[in-house]
C-alpha cells in the first residue's frame, strides 16, 4: 500500500513542479514567498517547485520506509525505541 501511496504522491509533486505557472495562475501568489523568495520575480513560482520537490522526497521516504525513522529522529530524539 505504501507503494500506491508513494507513487501517486510522486506523481503529485511532479505536477506540482511542472505547472507552478497553472498553480499561480489559479490559486494565486503567495506574499510570504514574494518578500522572501522573489529576487525580482518569481517567488511565488519557486515556492510551488519547492513544495512539489519536498512532496516528491517525502514520497520516496514513505516508499523506502526511512520517513519513520527520520520522523522519530526529529520529534523525539530521546525517547526509547
Amino acid at each position: 500500500m505504501q507503494y500506491v501511496v508513494g507513487i501517486i504522491a510522486i506523481i503529485i509533486g511532479f505536477l506540482i513542479t511542472w505547472k507552478a505557472d497553472w498553480l499561480m495562475d489559479n490559486v494565486g501568489r503567495i506574499a510570504w514567498a514574494e518578500e522572501h523568495l522573489s529576487s525580482g520575480f518569481g517567488g511565488t513560482r519557486l515556492m510551488y517547485k519547492l513544495i512539489g520537490i519536498g512532496v516528491i522526497i517525502l514520497s520516496f521516504l514513505l516508499m523506502t520506509g526511512i520517513l519513520k525513522g527520520v520522523m522519530k529522529a526529529i520529534f523525539a530524539p530521546k525517547s526509547p525505541v
